[in-house]
C-alpha cells in the first residue's frame, strides 16, 4: 500500500489575519488550507496537468486546538489521502512548533480549465503524490 507524501508549507501571519481578541481569525485558516492545497498540486504535478486542470473546494472541516498571534512560525503540512474519480481528500495539520493549532479535512473538485467541468486524474499523476 502506498502512503501519502508530506508537503509542508510555510504560512506568513499578516496583521489582517488577527482579531479582535489578538489572535488569527478562524477565516486565515481556510486562506491557508487553500494556498498549502493548491500548492501542493503545482509543486507535485507536471506542468502540463496544472496548466489544464483547476481545483474548487467542496468542504472543510476544520478542528481547532490551540490559538496562532501575529510573530508565530506557522507550517502547514498537506496529505492527498485519497482520489476518487475528480474529488480529492486532503488532511491539513497546521502547526507551530511542536504544538497542533488546528487539523482540517477537505473535498476538492477537479475541474478542466477550459470547460469547468469536473475531471478525472490520469493514473500517473495521481501516483505522484504517493510514495511505493
Amino acid at each position: 500500500m502506498s502512503a501519502a507524501i508530506p508537503h509542508s508549507y510555510p504560512i506568513g501571519i499578516k496583521e489582517d489575519d488577527i482579531d479582535f481578541m489578538g489572535h488569527v481569525n478562524n477565516a486565515s485558516y481556510l486562506k491557508w488550507v487553500q494556498a498549502a492545497v493548491l500548492n501542493h498540486w503545482q509543486r507535485v504535478a507536471p506542468a502540463e496537468a496544472v496548466s489544464s486542470h483547476l481545483w474548487v473546494a467542496l468542504k472543510h472541516e476544520i478542528t481547532y486546538r490551540k490559538p496562532a498571534f501575529l510573530d508565530d512560525v506557522v507550517v502547514a503540512t498537506v496529505l492527498l489521502e485519497k482520489v476518487q474519480g475528480a474529488r480529492a481528500f486532503y488532511e491539513t495539520i497546521i502547526k507551530r512548533g511542536e504544538d497542533v493549532l488546528a487539523v482540517v479535512r477537505s473535498s476538492w473538485c477537479c475541474i478542466d480549465a477550459n470547460t469547468h467541468r469536473p475531471a478525472r486524474l490520469a493514473r500517473d499523476i495521481v501516483e505522484r503524490f504517493f510514495s511505493r
